[in-house]
């Protein structure tokens, strides 16, 4: 008889450990939503334009903090998707031209950057929870307002696509609240025309360092 309940204890064991994950997962809510202010570090790589004086990385754009909100859903205790939203965010854009003396600034533009990601969680359940993620980025140009003293009004592309990457770390500060602190890497570029003639190619490439705080539900 001993022989026999062994096994089926055994089986018994191994399925209360299975349900474990889905226990806690239930405990602590499938969604987790954070609000971030978040620092924007633009790449500023650019190609040079030689007819208009324009060296390399003279197409500059400005730094900034934005406000972040981000809905995280989990599919898994470990496994999680991530979309990163915020509201059209007004940038300034500068260009170093020998032509004119200096550094000018040559007008401003809107770009909305929503970007999902597919994140892994390593500890779960721990006060102190790190996650990786990676995934695309979309970003909208839009209120395009730039223009070269002397030269012209320029124009960018509408869209740009690319990756998205990133890491942070989920702090328990109280039940279902949490700090985070997260840094991001994003993959933002676009073509700067002219009069339907392509003058330079502009790599935003953005870092994006945040903090901020989340609950769960």
């Amino acid at each position: 008889m001993q022989k026999k309940l062994a096994p089926a204890c055994i089986a018994a064991l191994l399925a209360a450990m299975a349900a474990l994950p889905a226990a806690a997962q239930e405990t602590q809510g499938n969604w987790l939503v954070r609000a971030r202010a978040v620092y924007l570090k633009p790449a500023n790589h650019s190609a040079p334009v030689a007819d208009l004086s324009i060296p390399a990385d003279a197409i500059t754009i400005n730094s900034k903090t934005i406000p972040e909100l981000d809905i995280t859903y989990f599919f898994t205790p470990n496994i999680a998707a991530e979309l990163v939203l915020t509201v059209p965010q007004k940038q300034t854009v500068t260009v170093q031209q020998s032509a004119l003396g200096g550094p000018v600034d040559i007008g401003t533009f809107k770009h909305l950057p929503p970007s999902l990601m597919l994140q892994y969680h390593f500890m779960p359940t721990a006060k102190i929870r790190p996650y990786v993620g990676a995934g695309l980025n979309y970003t909208r140009l839009s209120s395009v307002n730039l223009q070269v003293p002397t030269v012209g009004r320029l124009q960018l592309q509408n869209e740009s696509f690319g990756f998205a990457m990133g890491a942070g770390v989920d702090i328990e500060v109280a039940k279902n609240t949490y700090l985070n602190l997260d840094v991001k890497k994003l993959r933002i570029r676009s073509a700067v025309n002219m009069n339907g003639v392509q003058l330079s190619t502009v790599k935003v490439d953005p870092w994006l360092f945040g903090v901020g705080v989340g609950y769960r539900f």
